[in-house]
């Protein structure tokens, strides 16, 4: 090759070399983004009239998941060449179920909750610069195997809930439970707050597991690893039906 078209071809090269290290540099930057935890809502201001509820809005009976509840999960990513983790975020509104609470001398007892979601529509919220994160939620899609098993699943068992909750303050409590996933169930522990106000309710809470106690294979994408713990958080909305 003569030397008049070998520097052309070199610069060329050299610029597509750059451009290249350029595009990696901006792709696995910071520029990256990720929603915040699911809490519950700042408590609207009631009329003093009704700040005490009465005997009859204290909060025992059934409580019906409403629309507008959200669920989904959080796990870490680690990018190639990146030191830091990024934190992929999926939600789905597609959560149904209920919450049972009774009341006995004064004293407050979630007998029974049942969780339901929906796994098929879960959608990535966070954003990666120069990646389309929809493509994720695909992998995710298939490691969990939703054709098989659509749905996850939790029971919690019997809580003693604080007396605050009859006063429709916001209470933490533990609440132990079973975790079906990928057709596997697993005993949990649940963190969750909760609030009563006359006949709405709403809980957030998280629960801290690792995908692999399930069965499920962590998603695989060019790279990029990912890290097997998960959170699992919802904020849900109840009416009470009964």
């Amino acid at each position: 090759m003569s030397r008049r078209l070998w520097i052309p071809l070199a610069a060329v090269l050299a610029f597509g070399l750059l451009g290249a290290g350029g595009a990696y540099a901006y792709f696995f930057s910071g520029l990256r983004s990720t929603p915040s935890a699911l809490t519950l809502p700042s408590p609207s201001p009631s009329p003093s009239s009704s700040a005490s509820p009465s005997a009859t809005s204290a909060g025992s009976g059934t409580w019906t998941i409403a629309t507008g509840s959200i669920a989904g999960y959080r796990v870490h990513e680690q990018f190639a060449g990146q030191s830091a983790t990024h934190e992929a975020v999926a939600r789905t509104p597609a959560v149904s179920g209920s919450v049972s609470i009774s009341q006995s001398a004064g004293a407050y007892t979630m007998v029974s909750a049942k969780i339901t979601v929906g796994l098929s529509d879960l959608a990535s919220v966070d954003s990666v610069a120069g990646f389309n994160v929809s493509n994720r939620d695909q992998i995710v899609r298939q490691a969990l195997d939703v054709g098989s098993f659509p749905t996850a699943l939790f029971e919690a068992a019997n809580v003693t809930l604080p007396a605050a909750v009859a006063e429709g303050q916001t209470v933490t409590i533990t609440v132990p439970g079973q975790l079906t996933i990928h057709g596997m169930t697993k005993p949990v522990t649940a963190k969750l707050q909760l609030r009563v106000s006359g006949d709405t309710a709403q809980i957030a809470g998280t629960i801290v597991t690792s995908m692999e106690d399930f069965g499920v294979s962590r998603p695989a994408a060019p790279f990029v690893t990912v890290q097997p713990g998960i959170t699992i958080e919802v904020a849900l909305k109840l009416n009470r039906s009964a």
